[in-house]
C-alpha cells in the first residue's frame, strides 16, 4: 500500500498535468487508486487538458469510474462538463462508464448539455444508454440545454434519434 506521503505527490502531478513526475512517481509502486489527504484518487484530480497523464494513470489501472465523496461525480462528468473531448475518449477506451449519475442524477451529458460543450454532447450522445434520462430534478440533457440557453445544444438534441434499443427495461 502507498503512503499516504505517495499519493499525495501522484495526485499533484497529476493535478499538474506533469506527466514527467506522473510516471516517475508511478515507477515505484505507488498505488494509483490510492486517495490523498482530501479523499481523491489521482485520476480523479487529473488536470483535464492533459488526456496523455489520464492515460498513463488508466495504463496503470486507475478506476475511471472512481467517485468524488461530495457529490458522487466521475472524472467523465468533470470532463463532459468542461467540455474536454479528447479526455473523454480516451476515459471511455479505457473503461469509464458514461452512464453513472452523480447525487444528483446527472449524466456526464446532462452536464455537457448545461455548459453549452456541443462537440462533448455529440460525443456523449450516441454512448448514453438513455440520453433522454430525467435527472433529481425531473430534467432531461434537452431541457437542462434549454433551462440554461443553449440554443445549438438544445437544438441538436431536438433532432438527435438515439440507436435502437435504448429505452430502460421494465423487467
Amino acid at each position: 500500500m502507498a503512503e499516504a506521503s505517495d499519493a499525495n505527490r501522484l495526485c499533484t502531478a497529476a493535478a499538474r498535468g506533469d506527466l514527467r513526475e506522473t510516471q516517475l512517481i508511478l515507477q515505484g509502486n505507488v498505488d494509483v487508486n490510492e486517495r490523498n489527504k482530501f479523499g481523491r484518487a489521482p485520476l480523479q484530480v487529473v488536470k483535464l487538458g492533459c488526456p496523455r497523464v489520464a492515460e498513463v494513470l488508466l495504463q496503470a489501472k486507475a478506476d475511471p469510474n472512481a467517485r468524488d465523496p461530495v457529490k458522487r461525480l466521475t472524472i467523465a462528468h468533470d470532463a463532459a462538463r468542461d467540455g474536454y473531448v479528447d479526455m473523454l475518449e480516451v476515459l471511455v477506451t479505457y473503461g469509464a462508464d458514461v452512464n453513472l449519475q452523480d447525487s444528483d442524477g446527472n449524466l456526464p451529458l446532462h452536464l455537457a448539455s448545461r455548459e453549452g460543450h456541443l462537440n462533448a454532447v455529440r460525443y456523449l450522445a450516441p454512448l448514453t444508454a438513455w440520453p433522454f434520462l430525467r435527472n433529481r430534478e425531473d430534467f432531461t440533457p434537452l431541457d437542462t440545454a434549454l433551462a440554461h440557453h443553449r440554443a445549438d445544444v438544445a437544438q441538436w438534441l431536438q433532432t438527435y434519434r438515439p440507436p435502437a434499443a435504448t429505452a430502460p427495461s421494465l423487467d
